[in-house]
């Protein structure tokens, strides 16, 4: 009966011994567990704070980036503005320059052809003066040779025995025998040919600066013809009798001297 006691105090403390270890297990394992929970609960806090914190610092930089993007392109926009502002007012510029250049140069231009102009009107003007300074002597030579009858007669008067009245006489009579050569004064172009009534056959010839020489009385003026260039001595007709108004007079050659049109005493200026 001891032995039978003993196995059940035995057991007994067994089951105690048992029930606290459960216990004790139960405690631990609820601990355990406790403390599983609270740390992955903080875990959760903690991470959700520092995603949070995170979510609020890339919300913060994403703003700031986008501020700092905004100002960028504010700036970048102003910039390309001021650059388009400095290059519009840059062509401006060139463009009044380029007007200013092409002013210039057109004045420059104009000047120059203004100076070439007053230098032509010049050198012309010196040319003028330097014709009329010195002009080109002509001189005159005798269309025969013979005593002067009929004097030169412009601004008084002579007694014409053919006319029997007293009269102007624009030249002057040379005797010469009735055929006899007649030459031309001096180099020239025959203007005319005519049969003058009054004065007869006549041949007019044009020299330079204005001067004219007349041949009346012909008897023939086959030598030349209308138009030819003439040299000086050169013959051009025959001493005859076909003037009317000197028709009894000796055999002569009626000669006269005109400049731009006004008669000149001949025997002023021929040689």
């Amino acid at each position: 009966m001891k032995r039978g006691k003993n196995i059940f105090e035995n057991d007994k403390v067994l089951l105690y011994v048992g029930t606290a270890i459960f216990v004790i297990l139960a405690v631990a394992i609820g601990i355990v567990m406790y403390l599983s929970t609270r740390i992955n609960t903080e875990s959760t806090e903690d991470v959700g704070k520092v995603v949070e914190e995170n979510q609020v610092t890339e919300t913060e930089n994403s703003l700031n980036d986008t501020e700092s993007a905004s100002t960028e392109i504010g700036k970048t926009v102003e910039e390309q503005e001021n650059k388009n502002q400095t290059t519009e007012e840059a062509k401006d510029v060139e463009v009044e320059e380029n007007k200013q250049e092409n002013s210039n140069t057109i004045d420059s231009e104009k000047s120059e052809v203004q100076q070439e102009n007053t230098n032509t009107v010049t050198e012309n003007t010196q040319t003028e003066n330097n014709t009329t300074e010195t002009p080109k002597e002509i001189t005159f030579v005798k269309p025969v040779e013979g005593d002067i009858i009929g004097e030169f007669a412009k601004d008084n008067l002579i007694y014409s025995e053919t006319l029997k009245e007293w009269i102007t006489h624009p030249g002057i009579d040379i005797k010469a025998d009735k055929t006899s050569v007649v030459k031309a004064s001096a180099d020239g172009i025959v203007k005319s040919i005519v049969n003058d009534p009054r004065y007869g056959l006549t041949v007019v010839i044009e020299h330079d600066d204005g001067y004219e020489t007349v041949y009346s009385n012909l008897l023939t003026a086959e030598f030349v013809v209308e138009g030819e260039e003439v040299t000086a001595s050169q013959t051009i007709g025959t001493v005859g009798n076909t003037a009317s108004f000197e028709s009894s007079m000796e055999c002569h050659i009626h000669f006269e001297l005109l400049k731009d049109g006004e008669y000149l005493d001949p025997n002023i200026y021929l040689k």
